[in-house]
């Protein structure tokens, strides 16, 4: 499933983090790890200099975008293989473009690096990443309590029975797999707040969210189930964002697995806003995955 894992650098301790998480899954499912480069040579330049950089500007550059990959590459085990890129361009679009390329099936960056136009794996870029690519995309930060290569036991899958949050699904139970993890199956009630006494709702609106959101985490823990790991199952009213991370240190999860939403407009997709906030804030791994386009 995750043959080729892709592990973009900019030398600091959160792409570091995630080389290390890339090398682990690469292990489990038998893949190997590209790690890559990108000398954003145009933002060095400036969005006002027409002319570029110096050739010698260019160079340093590019030595440095080296000296990380070498970096990198040393720290992967021997028994995982990696290959090394460099390439120039704009650091979120040339990521996607090739985890494209080499039919990535995962690509595991940090969520917040090094400032300055020399570094790049910002949180601003890693959500770009997550608009662009196709491949599911691990994030994660330097300070998150899962330790790359230690033990998974508990995962979370949100769900709210759409298309996209079943994307995710598929992920969730197969990183579980890896270490025989608990699957937990949560849907946060976002039910409608603030109506006056005569909007309230009826009832029976109230009932039928909740068997909708009933039926939704009992699918996917069939799903886990099926797959041989335990799995339980959880309603939660409240705001979506907040109460999973709140779930996430209630129940100790050390991995999310949720769907991002479908593209819209110009050949581009806005990531959810839940899944925004989930990455920026957990203290864990965070998988977001893309659900299939619309034919």
């Amino acid at each position: 499933m995750y043959e080729t894992i892709l592990a973009p650098t900019d030398g600091s301790d959160h792409a570091r983090r995630a080389a290390a998480h890339a090398c682990a899954l690469a292990s489990a499912f038998d893949g190997e790890v590209h790690v890559l480069a990108v000398a954003d040579v145009q933002a060095a330049a400036g969005p006002f200099s027409a002319g570029g950089i110096s050739p010698e500007e260019r160079e340093r550059f590019e030595r440095q975008s080296r000296e990380w990959l070498e970096t990198t590459e040393e720290s992967i085990p021997e028994d995982v293989p990696c290959q090394t890129v460099l390439r120039d361009g704009s650091p979120a679009k040339t990521i996607a473009e090739y985890a494209d390329e080499i039919d990535a099936g995962m690509i595991a960056m940090g969520t917040h690096g090094r400032s300055g136009v020399s570094r790049y794996v910002l949180g601003s870029v890693s959500e770009r990443v997550l608009r662009l690519a196709d491949a599911p995309v691990f994030t994660v930060k330097a300070g998150d309590r899962t330790e790359p290569g230690e033990p998974i036991e508990d995962v979370l899958v949100p769900t709210d029975g759409s298309r996209r949050a079943a994307a995710a699904v598929e992920h969730g139970i197969a990183l579980a797999g890896i270490d025989g993890a608990r699957v937990h199956a949560v849907s946060v009630l976002d039910e409608p707040v603030g109506l006056a006494d005569e909007d309230v709702l009826p009832d029976e609106v109230h009932d039928e969210i909740r068997t909708q959101a009933r039926a939704a985490t009992e699918e996917v823990a069939s799903a886990a189930q099926a797959a041989g790991l335990e799995a339980v199952t959880d309603l939660r009213p409240g705001r979506p964002a907040e109460e999973l991370l709140a779930y996430v240190d209630e129940a100790g999860i050390d991995l999310i697995a949720m769907g991002t939403q479908g593209r819209t407009g110009l050949n581009r997709y806005l990531l959810g806003s839940t899944t925004e906030r989930v990455v920026r804030h957990a203290p864990i791994p965070v998988v977001a995955v893309r659900a299939p386009e619309e034919e």
